[in-house]
């Protein structure tokens, strides 16, 4: 990639994330002694990510009364009948 494709990469990122966020990617990226706008990019990525959603309890009428059993002969009587 050229210099003015690196820098575009960067005014790019500006403007859909922010010049503070990029300047935060950008320390980051160099106190990890890489420079790289590719660095920068998937740090930004990172600080974008939401994270896990929230985990939702089961309601009791949708739990399973009895678990669910792996029947590996019933996979394998499916697969020859084919």
């Amino acid at each position: 990639m050229t210099a003015i494709g690196r820098w575009s990469t960067f005014l790019t990122a500006v403007l859909t994330d922010g010049l503070l966020a990029v300047e935060v990617a950008c320390t980051e990226a160099v106190a990890h002694g890489v420079h790289s706008a590719d660095v920068v990019l998937n740090i930004l990525a990172r600080q974008r990510d939401p994270g896990p959603p929230a985990t939702i309890l089961t309601p009791a009428a949708l739990t399973l009364p009895h678990a669910p059993v792996a029947d590996c002969a019933r996979y394998d009587n499916l697969r020859r009948a084919i």
